[in-house]
């Protein structure tokens, strides 16, 4: 392998623009489409990603297929993101203005959504925009987050809801008094 295949390993099917910031030994599957992005070092990013202007994904993360990062997220060091992600940056989208007019940057407002170190969100989520997904957070597949998620917290649901802390859920049991106190005390 050359020392350039080495620092990227990237598919020949990987759309990515002059613009992309890649840090060492980011690997990219087929058929993604980076642009003005930035990916720290030892990134895994799957196939039919999308990553837009703007966006920071940090280092050691994964971001499984079908994901869609848009501008304005910011994705810190060790996060893990699953099959089917889509972030959200607009809460009032609109193709064009009242006067029918295409819509232009200066017509809407991006609201920037960031997902703290170590999180991990599952497969088919919606992360809506403006909200902050707190450090070592687990959100559950196919949630819909709409506000803040307390670091060390586990939320799932339609909105998501928290259910407890990391830790007091898995391994086939769930300790209640745990998920119960966690609830009041970040409520």
């Amino acid at each position: 392998m050359s020392a350039a295949t080495e620092q990227r390993q990237a598919s020949q099917c990987a759309c990515v623009a002059d613009d992309v910031r890649l840090g060492e030994r980011v690997r990219l599957a087929s058929y993604v489409n980076l642009y003005g992005c930035e990916i720290g070092d030892d990134t895994r990013v799957g196939a039919f990603v999308e990553i837009q202007r703007d966006a920071k994904i940090g280092r050691r993360c994964k971001i499984s297929s079908h994901s869609f990062v848009c501008s304005g997220v910011t994705i810190e060091d060790e996060v893990f993101i699953g099959h089917g992600v889509i972030f959200i940056n607009d809460r009032y989208p609109r193709a064009t203005t009242a006067g029918g007019a295409p819509q232009t940057e200066n017509d809407w407002k991006m609201e920037h959504t960031v997902v703290r170190k170590g999180a991990s969100i599952g497969s088919g989520a919606i992360v809506m925009c403006g909200v902050e997904i707190g450090e070592g957070a687990l959100v559950g597949a196919g949630a819909m987050v709409v506000r803040d998620v307390p670091a060390g917290a586990i939320v799932a649901g339609h909105p998501a809801r928290l259910r407890g802390p990391v830790g007091a859920i898995g391994k086939g049991h769930q300790d209640e008094n745990k998920v119960r106190r966690f609830g009041r005390a970040k409520s």
